[in-house]
């Protein structure tokens, strides 16, 4: 499975973004996706989760702002951010978990785009 993110820059606090991951490769085998971001000198942390089942997961302090999504083709991650907040900068980076019978479980990432909100 390849990742490619698209659609980080720089917004005023109150702005909106929208991320994009292109995703390639055994989308079959796909059990979830996700977004995770990382501050500078911080762990990398989970923002949201979509399993393919159609359940979503929200870290607290994005409940409300950020909503994530997919197409149909499982082909496209998406991650819509509005009234964003300078603590919202980070780099962001898209996940995929695949569940396969013959190799079991793998994990892929992206390679981030940077998200920056100035206040």
């Amino acid at each position: 499975v390849q990742l490619v993110e698209s659609g980080g820059g720089l917004v005023q606090a109150g702005g909106s973004l929208r991320l994009s991951c292109a995703v390639s490769g055994s989308i079959v085998s796909i059990y979830s996706m996700g977004w995770y971001h990382q501050a500078p000198g911080k762990q990398r942390e989970l923002v949201a989760t979509l399993t393919r089942s159609g359940i979503t997961n929200y870290r607290d302090s994005v409940k409300g702002r950020f909503t994530i999504s997919r197409n149909n083709a499982m082909t496209t991650l998406y991650l819509q951010m509005n009234s964003l907040k300078p603590e919202d900068t980070a780099v962001y980076y898209c996940n995929v978990i695949t569940n396969d019978v013959r190799v079991g479980t793998s994990e892929y990432w992206g390679q981030g785009t940077q998200v920056t909100v100035s206040s």
